[in-house]
């Protein structure tokens, strides 16, 4: 039986869990990290300030938990990158943020490749995902050192290695969805032909070994943030789907074994690759969920979070918004979108705004469901959800309400470092069934739509023609539909 310390680097801290064998948390840590957003798109993180929080987290839940660790995983961003001496392990750029928008012109100049992209990845070509940020660094930042996603230094720091996990490598732009490799012909597109790159480890594969939170410990079991959520979750079957409402929110869809690339504007990628198999997800993605609950703290019409739903009006009175704050995702790809609120009158106040952007939060999950459903040929049957905004019951509402199915609520805060101790136990015992690794459980909660769906359909239409309105330039490299 296995004993794992589960770390989730994310954007806006970092999470350490010591999970027992039975699954029980014998300890939790977690520690605040905080991007910098710059004009211009930029959003940058300190690589030494993040990685400390990783030693901080982690020393702190073994201690608490007082228990052998038989391994550590580490779950991480996804799409962040930096610039780094692979001979010192020390930084040569800030981290740049998956949320980082100023590879866009690089996107662009790409533009007439942009199908066969989206053939060899299965993803869309935005600055969204790894290899634009890295071209992007080369360009402006530094030609020295290697330049990789978050968790190859991360992972260096604690073992030495270089290695990166095959769900990160996927959603770099420059990996072959089909053979789950670096794709040549991708990388010398974006100039990175003759980048040293690491090894691309399946997800159930020993790392290395850390002494970092104590004695000599395994590292493995390495996952993206989002599709650790979607194993913790349970959705092992194809069709089954997870939303996560963190920074962002990401609605992800199991699809089984065979990489099936998207008609509708989503991203397909690697979900994991267990006993030489490999399962494949689409994605989509709201850029901006608790970071727009930030937003509006920062304008003074919400305290903290646990405001929202004290706050919300029970009537937006005509009130719309679209967060766009850091652009639109699927089906859009309009990272010059702006977020905008219509429908305002004298009488409007800051009820009605929080309203309409957790409205609009919701609006943009119900599209990616229906893209979803477009692409499966079937509807989704109903949404797990797990983040720490799934605690509004508005928020959470207005989703079961425009989506017209039922959502049920991951009754712990820990999915994404839930997922990775999944990861880890088979990688420790390879016998282990996925699905006997899966910690079980039960929603704390589920919600019914309330509203009718006629009622849903009338808000969505109405909401999706002002989402439209949100660019007026011509896409710069890409519009599905």
């Amino acid at each position: 039986m296995t004993t794992v310390l589960a770390i989730d680097q994310g954007t806006s801290g970092t999470k350490a869990v010591v999970v027992s064998p039975e699954g029980a948390v014998l300890g939790l840590a977690e520690v605040a990290v905080r991007p910098h957003y710059f004009d211009g798109g930029a959003v940058e993180q300190d690589p030494l300030a993040l990685f400390d929080s990783i030693v901080e987290a982690g020393r702190a839940a073994v201690a608490q938990a007082g228990a052998f660790i038989d391994i550590v995983t580490l779950a991480n961003q996804g799409e962040t990158v930096l610039a780094w001496d692979p001979a010192t392990g020390e930084p040569l750029s800030n981290m740049i943020v998956w949320q980082d928008r100023r590879s866009e012109s690089i996107c662009a100049e790409l533009a007439e490749h942009k199908q066969d992209i989206a053939e060899r990845s299965g993803l869309v070509l935005d600055p969204y995902f790894s290899a634009p940020k890295q071209a992007w660094l080369r360009r402006n930042v530094t030609t020295d050192g290697v330049v990789t996603t978050s968790d190859t230094w991360l992972l260096h720091q604690l073992t030495g290695e270089f290695v990166t996990d095959v769900s990160t490598a996927s959603r770099s732009l420059v990996t072959n969805l089909d053979s789950t490799g670096w794709d040549l012909d991708l990388l010398n597109l974006f100039g990175l032909g003759d980048e040293r790159l690491p090894t691309i480890l399946p997800s159930d594969a020993l790392a290395g070994s850390t002494r970092v939170f104590g004695g000599s410990m395994p590292v493995g079991g390495l996952i993206v943030d989002q599709q650790a959520a979607l194993l913790a979750e349970s959705c092992l079957a194809p069709g089954e789907a997870k939303c996560t409402f963190g920074t962002g929110a990401f609605l992800l869809a199991n699809t089984g074994n065979t990489p099936v690339r998207s008609k509708s504007g989503l991203a397909s990628s690697v979900a994991w690759n267990t006993a030489s198999q490999t399962t494949y997800c689409f994605d989509g993605q709201v850029y901006t969920a608790a970071s727009a609950i930030r937003w509006m703290q920062q304008l003074g019409f919400i305290d903290t979070a646990a405001d929202l739903d004290s706050v919300a009006a029970d009537d937006s009175a005509g009130v719309f918004s679209v967060p766009a704050l850091a652009g639109l995702g699927a089906p859009w790809w309009r990272p010059d979108a702006k977020a905008t609120v219509t429908g305002m009158t004298l009488s409007t106040g800051p009820e009605h705004l929080v309203l309409a952007v957790l409205q609009g939060i919701a609006a943009q999950v119900a599209e990616l469901g229906q893209l979803v459903s477009d692409d499966m040929g079937q509807p989704l049957r109903r949404l797990r959800v797990d983040g720490g905004l799934t605690q509004s019951t508005v928020l959470m509402q207005a989703v079961a309400d425009l989506m017209q199915i039922e959502i049920d609520v991951y009754p712990s805060q820990h999915a994404t470092p839930l997922g990775g101790v999944a990861l880890a136990r088979i990688t420790i015992d390879p016998a282990l069934s996925l699905s006997d690794a899966v910690i079980p459980w039960q929603p704390n909660l589920v919600y019914e739509p309330q509203w009718s769906p006629d009622r849903a359909s009338e808000f969505r239409a109405h909401w999706r023609s002002i989402a439209e309105t949100t660019y007026t330039s011509e896409p710069s490299q890409q519009q599905i539909h």
